[in-house]
C-alpha cells in the first residue's frame, strides 16, 4: 500500500550506499531521501534592521531540520491525503 502523501523526490533505481541522517525530532536513523526537510528559525522583516546585519550571518538565523515520515505526519509537516478508495466512492456517475 503506498503512502498517503506525495514526496517531492521519487526514489528510483539502486543508488548504492546512501547517507543516513538522524531525525531531529525523535532521533531515528533514516535514509536522507526518505526524510522531509524543514527550516526552523526566524526572519527579520524590518528593512532597516536587514541592512544593518551582515549577509554572511543570515544563515545563523535558520537551521535545516530533517523529519522522518512518522514525525512529519505527527507534526503536520506533511498533510495526510485521503485514500484512493474514499475519493472515488463519493463521485457521481
Amino acid at each position: 500500500m503506498p503512502a498517503p502523501y506525495t514526496r517531492g523526490y521519487k526514489h528510483t533505481g539502486g543508488k548504492g550506499h546512501e547517507t543516513v541522517v538522524n531525525c531531529d525530532f525523535c532521533g531515528k536513523k533514516v535514509p536522507r531521501w526518505k526524510t522531509f526537510v524543514t527550516y526552523k528559525g526566524f526572519r527579520i522583516s524590518d528593512p532597516v534592521l536587514k541592512k544593518q546585519i551582515d549577509p554572511r550571518f543570515t544563515s545563523m538565523f535558520s537551521r535545516k531540520m530533517y523529519a522522518c515520515p512518522s514525525c512529519a505526519r505527527y507534526r503536520g509537516i506533511v498533510k495526510i491525503g485521503r485514500s484512493r478508495k474514499s475519493r472515488h466512492s463519493n463521485q457521481r456517475y
